[in-house]
């Protein structure tokens, strides 16, 4: 199969022909149709996360049909659409996992950074971790929402019921979750950076009551916010534009330093915290929802030997919306209408 790999942090992906996978016991074999391009598949291949096996096929927004079950794997016949996530894999015996909380299980094992991913014709997923596609998403549509959409939603149930809630930085997840918020009846706030007038339209486009530039103060101030850029001083800039009770959320998987703070900017129940990694029960619930609200994803499509341009656009901020690679023809891609 062809597939984009890793082979060392800090150089580019290159176009290989590798063996094709074969599944495992309970594991079941993709053919891959689409897979989305995500932030911390940057922070993997800059080297920021710094322990992925190598060589490695980075990707896990993952949809695509299954094509053959390993031995023991029953919960997907050929050709159903599913989708596969980050988690790839936990323990199911920590305290954590017996806890509900397998998101934070110590041997846990992640698509495209443990187990090789989805850029590429096929992937191999644990058929436990893997989730069905909604009817009416076509490939491109379903992939953002496997992460962008996963951790995004994640984030926003930890912020709690807060009504006037900030989205810093409007990328891929934050325009998934604007549409969400904004059907809760939420009211969103939408800050990304200076000058981008054409990001702040495309927020106000989806639901945002309010978008500027980081730097400016919002109209009021915020009950709750989600930081979505890996930029440490935006905790704090969140924080300062909060209300008391306020829960300010990183969405992000690395982040650089948050710098100190005076501690009266903290006090009034105010609260910082992360998100990280996303549960099975997550996927179940947003998946379900998606449909509902329905959460349109904006895509720009890619090939799969495109992939290191795509991650260049997430890199330089120059992406509105998610990068997607198409690794199916689109003739051949399904939408499960």
């Amino acid at each position: 199969m062809r597939a984009m790999v890793l082979e060392r942090a800090g150089e580019p992906l290159r176009l290989v022909e590798l063996p094709d996978p074969r599944p495992g016991a309970g594991q079941v074999l993709i053919s891959v149709g689409a897979c989305g391009v995500c932030r911390t598949d940057l922070h993997i291949v800059d080297g920021e996360l710094d322990k992925p096996k190598l060589p490695l096929v980075p990707g896990h927004q993952i949809v695509g049909e299954v094509i053959e079950a390993g031995e023991g794997a029953e919960r997907f016949a050929p050709g159903e659409r599913v989708g596969v996530p980050w988690l790839g894999w936990s323990c199911g015996e920590c305290r954590y996992c017996r806890s509900g909380r397998e998101n934070l299980c110590d041997r846990a094992r992640f698509t495209g950074y443990d187990i090789d991913g989805g850029y590429g014709e096929l992937a191999v997923a644990d058929e436990r971790f893997c989730f069905p596609i909604p009817a009416g998403y076509p490939d491109e549509q379903a992939a953002p929402l496997l992460c962008a959409g996963l951790i995004g939603y994640r984030a926003l149930r930890l912020v709690g019921d807060a009504d006037r809630i900030g989205f810093y930085g409007f990328g891929a997840a934050a325009h998934i979750l604007c549409q969400v918020a904004a059907h809760q009846g939420r009211r969103v706030f939408a800050f990304t950076r200076e000058g981008d007038t054409e990001g702040q339209a495309f927020a106000r486009k989806l639901g945002a009551e309010w978008a500027g530039s980081s730097e400016e103060t919002p109209p009021e101030e915020i009950d709750g916010a989600i930081v979505f850029a890996p930029i440490g001083s935006l905790m704090t800039t969140a924080l300062r534009a909060s209300a008391k009770g306020a829960r300010i959320i990183s969405a992000g998987i690395h982040m650089s330093d948050i710098p100190s703070f005076p501690y009266e900017q903290l006090w009034g129940e105010r609260t910082l915290g992360s998100v990280a990694n996303l549960t099975r029960q997550d996927g179940e619930e947003f998946l379900a929802l998606a449909p509902e609200v329905p959460i349109h994803a904006k895509v720009e499509l890619r090939p799969l030997e495109d992939a290191n341009q795509a991650l260049d656009s997430i890199r330089s901020g120059s992406l509105s919306g998610a990068a997607v690679l198409q690794i199916r023809t689109a003739s051949n891609s399904r939408s499960g209408r």
